[in-house]
């Protein structure tokens, strides 16, 4: 593979941090040139005022994605049409993080933000998991005593316990399908609620995605989004 066709599979693996998606699906890779092993990478947003801390993120794992490439000499990642793109950009350049880039403006928010939408799209996994089980005649006394190794493979299993793993919640195989933030099992007589709490963040973050896409598509034309 061409270093630009393992920079654009290392840019796959960048989701933004609330829709869970790759930022190469959501098309917001706008541009990857390279020249040699110095690579440059353009990202765009639906919008101008997308929240900057997001963009941070974004931004950042890009960068760090495409440098951990062996063949990569100098990388560098910029964010276009954002009102804070020229703080993102540098802080991003320089390795300074995003409290050294906005200064006061929340020490530590990136950590807990990640973490906070991690925990979402595992909820909305198991839930997708667990709706398929139920159609297919699973009892809910069986769906919550269900093993990972019990569970239909699929995109939305190994989503699941990729983002089980960056948790660092269970995800052998021997792991429960159904388990709260802390890694307990849930009870069958708060599965109802539960599954209702996680269809809402599933749908959600699906609303937002297609949300986000048409915004795009509305800015940079039919080619985006």
């Amino acid at each position: 593979m061409s270093l630009k066709g393992e920079v654009w599979r290392a840019l796959g693996t960048v989701l933004d941090p609330e829709l869970d998606q790759p930022v190469t699906e959501l098309e917001f890779v706008a541009e990857v040139r390279v020249d040699g092993a110095d690579v440059d990478v353009d990202l765009r947003l639906p919008t101008y005022f997308c929240a900057p801390n997001f963009a941070f993120l974004m931004v950042a794992d890009a960068h760090d994605a495409v440098s951990e490439l062996d063949a990569t000499a100098r990388v560098r990642v910029r964010l276009l049409d954002h009102f804070a793109a020229e703080e993102i950009n540098a802080g991003v350049a320089a390795g300074d993080g995003f409290d050294a880039a906005f200064p006061g403006l929340a020490t530590g928010e990136l950590a807990e933000l990640r973490t906070t939408f991690l925990r979402k799209a595992h909820l909305a996994y198991q839930e997708q998991l667990a709706q398929q089980l139920l159609r297919d005649g699973v009892a809910p006394e069986e769906l919550v005593a269900r093993r990972l190794a019990e569970v239909p493979a699929g995109a939305a299993l190994e989503r699941l316990r990729r983002r089980r793993d960056q948790l660092g919640l269970p995800s052998g195989p021997d792991a429960l399908l159904l388990i709260d933030e802390r890694g307990d099992a849930v009870d069958v007589e708060e599965l109802p609620v539960r599954l209702r709490f996680a269809r809402t963040t599933r749908v959600s973050i699906e609303g937002n995605a297609g949300w986000c896409r048409g915004l795009l598509g509305t800015r940079y034309g039919r080619s985006a989004g």
